[in-house]
C-alpha cells in the first residue's frame, strides 16, 4: 500500500512536471517564431510611423519659423536618439543639412537612378505611399546593409531624406531568440521546483482520497478525509467522501444487525424445532412404562378382576399414582427443554445461600431422620451468592434428596455433609454435598447428568425419580456458565457446584 501511494505521488508529480514544462517550451517556441516571422515586419511598421511622424516635425519647423526652434539643434537631436541619417537638400539640389557624409553620397547615387529609371527598385520595397511621402526599403550597393529610407517633399519646396538601418532590428531579433533559449532553461528548472512544492499540496490531499476509497472499497469506514478551511474543490470532494462514507457505514452496520437477527430468528426457530422433537421423543420415551400399567390396571378395574373394595382401592392408587407421575415428567420435561435451549430467565439477586440450604434440610427432616442419617454443614456464617434462589433450591433439593437415596452406613453411621466454601481468589462459592456409601464408576460420572440415565440398582442414584433430576442441574449451571460435578472419595461421593459472589 505505501509503494502504491509512493507511485501515484511520482506519477501525479511527474504529470504536473511534464504539462508545465511543455507548456513553458511552447510558450517559448511560439515567441521565437513571432520573433523570427512577426517581429521585423512589426518593427518595419513601428519605424515607418516614427519616420513619417519625424517628416511632420520637420515640415512643422519650416512651415511656422515664428516658433524660435534652433532647427539645426532639433535636427541634430532626433537624428543622434532615433540613429537617423537626415538630409534636406533644396528644389535646386543644395544641401541646407545633412547629418551623414556618407548618406549624402548615397542620395546622390538614389537621385541619379531615379532620374533614369524610375522603376529601379521593386514595388514590393514600398512600405508607406502618398502625394508628398514615399516609405521605402532600400538596399546599400556600397556596404550591403538594409535601409528604410523616407523621401518626402516639404511645404516649403526642400527635399527631405531620412534613414534608419535595418540591420539592428535582425540583430535584436538574434539576441531575443537567445535569451528566449536561456529563460526556457531558467523556467524549466524553476517550474520544476515549483512543482514539487505545489504538486505536494495537491497531491497528498489526492492520494489520501484514493486511501480512503481504497479502504472504503474493503468495508473500512475508519478513514476520513481531513478537512481544511480552503474552499476549493477538493476539500469539497472530501467532505462528499465522508458523508458517502458515515452512509455507507451506517447502511451496513444496519445490514449487519439485521442479518444477525435474521440468524438469530432462524437459529431459534431450529432450536424450537429441535426441542419440539426432542420433548416428543422424551415424552414418547418415557410414558410407555407408566402408561401401560395404567392400561393394565384400568382394565382389571373394568372387568373387575378383583371384587373386594380394598383390592380396587389399590388398583385405583396405582393409577393415581402413574398419573401423578407422569404429570411431574411432563412438567420437567418443559422445564427441562427451557432451561436447555435458553427460553428460561433468571431472577437473579443477591441471597444468603446458607440460608437456602438450611430451609431444604429443614424440609426434608423426616425422609432423613426415619433412617437415622446424620446431616452436618460445614460453613454456618451468611454467605452471599448472587443467582435466583428458585432454582438454586432446585439444585441443592436434587443433591440432597439423591444423598437420602443413596447414603449407607460406614463404620456404623450414615453420614450427609454439606460443605459451603469461599474461593477468595475466583469470587466463586462452591456448595458440596457428600454422603457416605458406594461409589460411582468413573465410567458413569459424566453419564449420569444425561437424562434418563440410569445405572445399576445398587448405585442408582435417580431411583425413585424421574430420572432428570440431574439433568436439571445441569441445564441451570450450564445457564450460569459455573462448574458443577461428582466426585468419588473414600468413603463415598461428593456432589457440587459453584456459584458467583
Amino acid at each position: 500500500m505505501a509503494q502504491a501511494r509512493k507511485n501515484a505521488l511520482k506519477s501525479i508529480r511527474m504529470k504536473l512536471f511534464i504539462t508545465l514544462s511543455l507548456a513553458i517550451i511552447t510558450i517559448i517556441l511560439i515567441l521565437i517564431l513571432l520573433n523570427n516571422f512577426v517581429l521585423e515586419a512589426y518593427y518595419l511598421y513601428s519605424k515607418q510611423n516614427n519616420l513619417i511622424e519625424v517628416y511632420r516635425n520637420i515640415n512643422e519647423y519650416y512651415t511656422n519659423p515664428e516658433s524660435n526652434v534652433d532647427l539645426e539643434l532639433e535636427l541634430e537631436k532626433t537624428a543622434t536618439n532615433n540613429n537617423f541619417d537626415i538630409i534636406i537638400k533644396t528644389d535646386k539640389g543644395l544641401n541646407v543639412y545633412t547629418s551623414s557624409k556618407d548618406f549624402s553620397s548615397t542620395i546622390g547615387t538614389i537621385t541619379e537612378i531615379e532620374s533614369t529609371a524610375s522603376s529601379w527598385f521593386s514595388p514590393k520595397s514600398i512600405l508607406y505611399k502618398n502625394d508628398k511621402i514615399l516609405v521605402r526599403k532600400i538596399q546599400d550597393s556600397k556596404n550591403g546593409l538594409s535601409y528604410i529610407l523616407l523621401s518626402g517633399k516639404l511645404d516649403n519646396g526642400y527635399v527631405l531624406y531620412i534613414r534608419i538601418p535595418v540591420s539592428s532590428i535582425r540583430e535584436s531579433v538574434k539576441i531575443s531568440n537567445k535569451f528566449f533559449y536561456l529563460l526556457g532553461g531558467i523556467a524549466i528548472i524553476i517550474g520544476g521546483i515549483v512543482v514539487l512544492v505545489i504538486s505536494k499540496k495537491f497531491t497528498t490531499p489526492i492520494v489520501e482520497l484514493n486511501n480512503m476509497a481504497e479502504k472504503m472499497s474493503k468495508l473500512d469506514f475508519s478513514k476520513k478525509y481531513r478537512i481544511t478551511d480552503t474552499d476549493d474543490e477538493i476539500n469539497e470532494l472530501g467532505k462528499n467522501m465522508n458523508t458517502v462514507s458515515d452512509k455507507l457505514e451506517a447502511t451496513i452496520k444496519q445490514l449487519k444487525d439485521n442479518n444477525i437477527e435474521l440468524e438469530k430468528d432462524i437459529e431459534q426457530k431450529s432450536k424450537i424445532d429441535e426441542m419440539r422433537k426432542q420433548f416428543i421423543s422424551d415424552v414418547s420415551h418415557e410414558l410407555k412404562t407408566p402408561i401401560a400399567i395404567i392400561q393394565g390396571y384400568a382394565e382389571g378395574l373394568k372387568e373387575n378382576v378383583n371384587t373386594d373394595e380394598e383390592s380396587r382401592n389399590y388398583y385405583a392408587e396405582v393409577i393415581l399414582d402413574e398419573a401423578g407421575k407422569m404429570d411431574r415428567l411432563v412438567k420437567q420435561l418443559l422445564e427441562l427443554m427451557k432451561l436447555e435451549y435458553g427460553k428460561r430467565e433468571f431472577n437473579n439477586q443477591k441471597f444468603n445461600i446458607v440460608e437456602l440450604v438450611q430451609e431444604v434440610i429443614r424440609k426434608s427432616n423426616v425422609m432423613y431422620e426415619e433412617q437415622n442419617i446424620k446431616v452436618e454443614i460445614n460453613g454456618n456464617n451468611p454467605t452471599y451468592v448472587f443467582a435466583d434462589d428458585f432454582y438454586i433450591e432446585q439444585v441443592v433439593t436434587n443433591y440432597f434428596t439423591n444423598a437420602i437415596k443413596h447414603v449407607k452406613e460406614v463404620n456404623g453411621q450414615k453420614n450427609i455433609v454439606i460443605t459451603i466454601k469461599e474461593n477468595e481468589h475466583t469470587k466463586k462459592v462452591r456448595i458440596g454435598v457428600f454422603n457416605t456409601g458406594d461409589r460411582i464408576d468413573e465410567e458413569d460420572l459424566n453419564r449420569i447428568w444425561n437424562r434418563f440415565y440410569k445405572v445399576d440398582s445398587s448405585r442408582n442414584r435417580t431411583d425413585g425419580g424421574s430420572g432428570i433430576g440431574l439433568s436439571l442441574v445441569k441445564a441451570i449451571m450450564t445457564n450460569y456458565g459455573n462448574s458443577y460435578g461428582a466426585i468419588n472419595t473414600q468413603n463415598g461421593v461428593e456432589f457440587y457446584f459453584e456459584l458467583d459472589e
